[in-house]
């Protein structure tokens, strides 16, 4: 079984630039290839939704049934398995609580000066689409981390898009986490042209103005082709983590966390980043007995991705291993080194931060409360995790008394007339009260 196997000061620069761009080249690549199928949807509607489904997905739908009908919510909730629904409002409970922690005040005004005022109102965006990926398995994690934040914020308008299963409908786990939700409007389209739908509009599928979401790599191509018509948020495409350890680290559980991301598909990255020789090579003997007790399908993705861009990544130093990461900018971070608290003042660049062993990120991505919907690709230098903040927006306000109008008049007309806007400066050379 291949690992790749890097050390950092033998690699070029090329190289690093490789390993760090991940599966990014690939999105880029897909782009030509899917602008077909978002004209499609754009010029045909439910048609072109209808005839993807079933090339992509081999189902056959009639337009109406596209929209999940209150029968489906209906016999998804009667058919999931009681211990399922446990674990999916167990872990609802918790994520509640950290996003409603995060939202402001609906209005804030500041004195800036004698007169003069200065705020923000916060109001929900309008109309927002979430995309929730399916695969061959059902993830209503995803569903519980896209809804909660959003409806804790209030949009007036949130709908779902996720692909249909080879019955034809949705599976139990998502529509029930989308009832527990509150989520009404919920439709049968995946891949891309699920997001061109929620950018254009079908005859059955709204058009929003926002859409949010993980995906495959043709999810996150689309994004990249439509942003623009469509605000895509975060840029969650294929997974990726990093797993930082010393030589204090317990190797089997850096090998058992490094397969959590390694598990996710061929396009995944999971990687560990360490100094320590002994640690990394200890990892690397434990991994393949590992991978071997996997299910066929995973246990492919996992080679698949430590011979693709996944591995192991041996630093000559401590700090050597936190400038790789903050260069990489993980989705995934796991810190597993002798004082985590110490290491997180070092770590500005991560999707999310889990600190020490009681943390791994299968509780992050379910059920610690934290939202698992994270920039990948290296987005997590300017981007963040899904908030509340996703679904808010924010508008200026100010105010002047004469007080405060008389105070810089003068000063903003003058900068006016330096930048050379005669319309601008006369709007108070020439008011008159």
């Amino acid at each position: 079984m291949q690992i790749n196997y890097y050390e950092l000061t033998k690699l070029s620069e090329q190289e690093i630039a490789k390993i760090s761009r991940r599966s990014e080249t690939d999105i880029e690549d897909i782009q030509e290839a899917i602008k077909p199928v978002i004209k499609d949807v754009a010029e045909k509607g439910d048609l072109a939704l209808i005839e993807y489904c079933e090339k992509f997905d081999k189902v056959i739908l009639s337009p109406d049934q596209i929209k999940v009908t209150e029968e489906e919510f209906a016999i998804a909730e009667k058919n999931l398995d009681p211990s399922i629904k446990k674990v999916i409002e167990a872990s609802a409970e918790n994520i509640k609580k950290f996003h409603k922690a995060q939202m402001p005040e609906e209005m804030w005004f500041k004195q800036i000066d004698d007169g003069i005022m200065a705020g923000e109102k916060i109001t929900p965006i309008t109309s927002v689409g979430l995309y929730v990926p399916r695969g061959k398995g059902s993830f209503p994690s995803v569903m519980l981390m896209l809804c909660i934040p959003a409806v804790i914020a209030q949009v007036p308008r949130v709908i779902v898009c996720t692909p249909p299963t080879p019955e034809g409908t949705v599976d139990d786990a998502s529509l029930f986490t989308a009832r527990l939700c509150g989520i009404k409007d919920v439709y049968k389209a995946g891949g891309a042209q699920a997001i061109a739908a929620m950018a254009y509009g079908t005859e059955t599928i709204p058009k929003v103005d926002k859409a949010l979401g993980p995906g495959s790599i043709y999810v996150s191509a689309a994004k990249r082709l439509l942003y623009g018509r469509l605000d895509v948020g975060t840029p969650a495409g294929p997974s990726e983590s990093i797993i930082l350890c010393d030589e204090h680290t317990d190797p089997e559980i850096a090998a058992l966390d490094l397969l959590i991301e390694a598990e996710h598909g061929p396009d995944s990255t999971a990687l560990l980043v360490t100094h320590s020789e002994n640690l990394a090579k200890r990892v690397a003997s434990l991994l393949p007995d590992l991978i071997e007790e996997l299910p066929e399908e995973r246990r492919a993705f996992c080679k698949s991705g430590f011979s693709n861009y996944g591995g192991i990544m041996l630093t000559p130093d401590f700090k050597a291993s936190i400038d790789f990461i903050n260069d990489f900018a993980p989705e995934h971070l796991e810190v597993l080194v002798a004082d985590p608290m110490a290491a997180l003042s070092k770590i500005d660049n991560a999707g999310e931060i889990l600190l020490g062993p009681y943390t791994p990120i299968t509780c992050g991505n379910f059920s610690l409360g934290v939202n698992a919907i994270l920039p990948t690709g290296g987005f997590a230098k300017t981007f963040s995790c899904v908030t509340v903040y996703d679904f808010l927006k924010r508008s200026s306000i100010g105010y002047m008394t004469k007080e405060g109008y008389d105070k810089i008049s003068d000063t903003a007309a003058t900068f006016a007339e330096y930048e050379g806007f005669p319309a601008h400066a006369s709007a108070i050379r020439k008011r008159k009260f």
